[in-house]
């Protein structure tokens, strides 16, 4: 599945209803402080941390990426339930890592240190997880 991994900065409307379906699937965990993906999805965006896969002109996955000199975190990785388990995921995390690199910066993965599958899915990949 070749998806393709972009900045969202001027998302359409239809990218905007793929973000609130994707976060729509996503544990209550991942949504806090936010009440609801609407409230998720209306953040990131405005605050442009909205880092996306895209198949076929639709949006599979989010994650958030907040940028430093020499760390860049990524939070809040969500994939639509109907797409999981094909690599969305992987690509998100492979290519914001490529990037990271490429500006001489470590990629953390951000999430909840109680949440034991973000811990697995961090260790499978390689990456730091660090508590939220």
């Amino acid at each position: 599945m070749p998806v393709v991994v972009q900045h969202l900065t001027q998302p359409s409307e239809q990218d905007r209803q793929d973000l609130l379906k994707i976060y729509a699937d996503a544990p209550q965990w991942l949504l806090a402080p936010f009440a609801d993906a609407e409230a998720l999805v209306t953040r990131g965006l405005a605050e442009g941390r909205l880092l996306t896969g895209r198949f076929n002109d639709r949006l599979l996955g989010a994650a958030w990426i907040e940028r430093d000199d020499d760390t860049w975190r990524l939070s809040r990785l969500c994939v639509r339930q109907l797409t999981r388990n094909r690599g969305v995921a992987r690509r998100l995390l492979e290519e914001a890592q490529r990037l990271a690199i490429l500006q001489g910066a470590a990629l953390r993965l951000i999430a909840a240190a109680d949440q034991p599958q973000a811990a697995d899915f961090a260790h499978h990949l390689g990456l730091t997880l660090q508590p939220d």
